[in-house]
């Protein structure tokens, strides 16, 4: 037999003993990884989102809104997320993000490694945050994702402080000032690129990112978040 702890709850558990045990210990218990809620289709296939009967061609109205404007269509391919934003998941982001629960980065390493090896990616680049929210948090959460799926991580982006986008209606944030800087642009000429942050809610934080990116000349940006 072979005890696992959960990652979230410390519940410990045994279990005949795989070897799946040797490469995956980025473990949830049973009732843990239940509260997990995949996404399933019919979900937007530009952003995720599941899909009521409000959708044009399957994708959804919000994105519809983001491609029929000029300054942002074609910035963003798609973005692809794992899992719903439910109660569980919203507690588990906020504990790994602003509790600084850095291990529970673990729990997503073997969906973020299944889903990239099947793309074509020249560069993985985390949302940066703002040395203000750095100093705060101690690490960037959106890199840690990418570190413990053991990709490689390029941090060309900085970020301006500002208000938290979570206290932002979708207008003001689509409005707002790019918040983006790059700081590398040959780095990023003729690049395929994925974009990684924690959370897809409106879209804007990811595109306003992408947009300098493609303005520096990325040929393709897909982003991939935890929730949607």
């Amino acid at each position: 037999m072979f005890n696992e702890v959960c990652l979230y709850c410390q519940t410990v558990s045994s279990s005949s003993f795989t070897w799946t045990h040797l490469f995956d210990k980025n473990s949830l218990c049973e009732n843990c990884r239940r509260s997990l809620e995949h996404l399933v289709e019919p979900f937007c296939k530009k952003c995720c989102r599941m899909l009521s009967e409000k959708s044009i061609d399957n994708i959804c109205y919000d994105c519809v809104r983001w491609e029929n404007n000029s300054e942002w269509s074609g910035v963003l391919e798609c973005n692809i997320s794992f899992y719903q934003y439910n109660d569980f998941m919203k507690e588990l982001i906020a504990r790994f993000k602003y509790r600084g629960d850095y291990t529970l980065a673990k729990i997503f390493a073997t969906d973020i490694k299944k889903v990239t090896a099947e793309m074509k990616v020249d560069l993985y680049i985390p949302i940066p945050l703002s040395e203000t929210r750095l100093s705060e948090r101690g690490f960037n959460q959106s890199e840690a994702l990418l570190a413990v799926a053991g990709l490689p991580v390029t941090n060309v982006l900085s970020r301006k402080h500002s208000e938290k986008q979570s206290k932002k209606s979708r207008e003001e944030r689509m409005q707002q000032a790019n918040l983006f800087e790059i700081q590398d642009l040959e780095t990023i000429n003729g690049k395929q690129i994925l974009l990684m942050d924690d959370i897809y809610t409106t879209g804007s934080t990811i595109r306003h990112a992408a947009k300098v990116l493609k303005n520096a000349g990325a040929a393709r940006i897909i982003s991939m978040t935890l929730s949607r």
